[in-house]
């Protein structure tokens, strides 16, 4: 500010000046000499306020034309607010770039999210989406931002909870994609915030109400699997207790405890299979298993089995590649293979033939398939064949043995060992149970000659 005066006072005494000099030399006594000083400081005066204007206006057009970086104006007071300014207008952008930064961080943040987040105004229309929100609603960013939310999304329970306005507590609702193959449950909950806008969250529930379903009939099959042998054991303890029995009477109950005794045991040795195969870490894909000996063992012990159910042998045909290995758990595959032999033996009556296979694919995989005669299975039971518990003829399952969870422990074994079980079945003509092994688990094995002929195994 005191070099703005200290210009203005020099243009003045320069006018002056300037005035004086010339009234002196040219106008000899025509004008006195203060009135052309005081002449010459006044035009001075204008001429400095002209030239003050004018780099006033310089910087007022520079502001509006919003250039932070080229000041027109670099020195005196104009100069002085042009960098102040372009200070604070750098600072500005700094700050307003920082915060741009963090914005586009947050919404990557939520981009990244599984669950869905979507940002409604007050009036409900959608403002923000992320890609697990478009996905879970079926919406389009292109098409539907600025809609009301409750236009593109027509589930009655979700239109009853935003008519209701009671945001406390979430909605369970089905998905866009909820078929019934494959349903697909959401939990919804609208968060209100700042002035009447709102967060909606959405999260993919299926596997936690599925979990639960499980849980329930886990429970539920248990203890009742677990309740009949032991109300049949305690009625014949008590019929031991009560009664006096001849030595025929008392031997056949006893072997009817056996075998209550026995059931029990094999349900609660799947349950314990299960249970390892859930809490325990994948099978090592370096540890390789012979299949030759795995099977030569299930074969002793089904025919073991036909002979205890059906009174003779079953035909039991073994056709492998000797030399095949298979990377993984002995003890697993073993259990996964003679549980499909086990219950081809259980549903294939005695005279007829089950054929057992093990080869390698052309791809380098390989297949082991039970291939049965027995009495099929209907088209509508075999996506379930696999849950727990789950038979197609109850009262003939018990009477064979069955626990309803060897097909289950397959499946995990399969899910294991990077496998896929298939199902194939034909009422009356029997069915096949193929597991197929990647190539990454399955090779010959290092002494094997190339070319070796499958080997053969038939069990009169």
């Amino acid at each position: 500010m005191f070099f703005r005066l200290l210009t203005f006072a020099l243009f003045q005494a320069l006018g002056a000046m300037l005035a004086a000099v010339f009234a002196s030399a040219f106008a000899k006594g025509q004008v006195s000499t203060i009135s052309a000083a005081l002449a010459g400081a006044a035009v001075a005066s204008y001429f400095w306020l002209v030239s003050d204007l004018v780099r006033g206006l310089r910087l007022l057009r520079w502001l509006r034309m919003g250039d932070g970086e080229n000041a027109p104006v670099d020195s005196g007071l104009w100069g002085e607010f042009a960098n102040r300014i372009r200070r604070l207008v750098r600072s500005n952008e700094r700050q307003m770039q920082q915060r741009d930064e963090r914005l586009q961080e947050f919404l990557a943040a939520m981009q990244a999210s599984p669950n869905g987040v979507a940002l409604l105004d007050k009036e409900l229309r959608i403002e923000w989406f992320n890609e697990s929100a478009a996905r879970h609603f079926g919406l389009d960013a292109r098409r539907d931002l600025q809609q009301h939310f409750g236009n593109l999304v027509r589930d009655p329970g979700f239109a009853a909870y935003l008519a209701a306005g009671d945001f406390e507590n979430d909605v369970l609702m089905p998905a866009r994609s909820n078929t019934a193959s494959m349903p697909v449950r959401l939990s919804v909950h609208i968060h209100p915030y700042g002035q009447g806008r709102s967060l909606l969250l959405s999260r993919d529930v299926t596997a936690l109400e599925q979990a639960e379903a499980m849980r329930r009939d886990f429970v539920a099959n248990v203890s009742h699997e677990i309740r009949t042998p032991l109300t049949v054991l305690g009625g014949f303890v008590e019929t031991l207790q009560t009664l006096n029995l001849n030595e025929a009477e008392r031997a056949r109950y006893l072997d009817l405890m056996a075998q209550q005794a026995s059931r029990m045991q094999s349900l609660v040795s799947d349950l314990l299979t299960l249970s390892r195969l859930e809490g325990s870490p994948l099978p090592s894909g370096q540890d390789w298993v012979a299949a030759a000996p795995l099977l030569e063992q299930c074969r002793q012990e089904a025919e073991e089995l036909t002979r205890v159910l059906w009174g003779e042998s079953q035909n039991l045909e073994f056709d492998l590649d000797p030399a095949l290995e298979l990377a993984g758990s002995a003890m697993e595959l073993h259990s996964a293979f003679f549980n499909l032999i086990g219950n081809a033996a259980r549903y294939t009556p005695g005279g007829k033939t089950i054929r057992v296979q093990l080869h390698a694919n052309a791809d380098g995989g390989a297949f082991f398939a039970v291939q049965d005669e027995g009495v099929g299975i209907a088209p509508e039971h075999i996506p379930r064949l696999t849950e727990r518990f789950y038979r197609v003829d109850r009262s003939r399952s018990r009477d064979t043995g069955g626990t309803g969870l060897g097909l289950a422990i397959v499946k995990h074994v399969a899910q294991r060992h990077g496998a896929e079980l298939s199902i194939v079945s034909v009422p009356g003509e029997g069915s096949r149970f193929q597991i197929q092994f990647p190539a990454s688990r399955v090779r010959l094995a290092p002494s094997a000659e190339p070319a070796a002929a499958p080997q053969l195994l038939v069990t009169p």
